[in-house]
């Protein structure tokens, strides 16, 4: 990203108070306890099972792991999990799960 566009980002970031995660397409998580994690701005499902969710973001990936994880809900952007959360990672880009 050029220097000019950081600018410009962080410009309209102050001037119109944008919330960060749109600003830099960047994830929005919601973590309920360790019972239910809420997931907004991701590009999609690279892996499901009970005990690991793995989301494809613009940056890189975010991995989820737990035990008896089950999806709630799921649209295009957002993902609602349930079970017992024990750790989230993010990955970035070219780095190894």
């Amino acid at each position: 990203m050029s220097r000019i566009s950081r600018k410009l980002q962080r410009w309209t970031q102050e001037i119109l108070d944008l919330p960060q995660d749109l600003l830099y397409d960047l994830p929005r998580l919601t973590l309920i306890g360790n019972h239910e994690l809420h997931i907004e701005n991701h590009k999609g499902v690279i892996h499901f099972s009970s005990d690991k969710l793995v989301l494809s973001l613009a940056q890189g990936a975010l991995e989820i792991t737990g035990t008896e994880l089950s999806i709630r809900a799921i649209q295009s952007t957002e993902v609602t999990l349930q079970g017992r959360v024990e750790r989230i990672q993010y990955i970035e880009r070219g780095e190894k799960p």
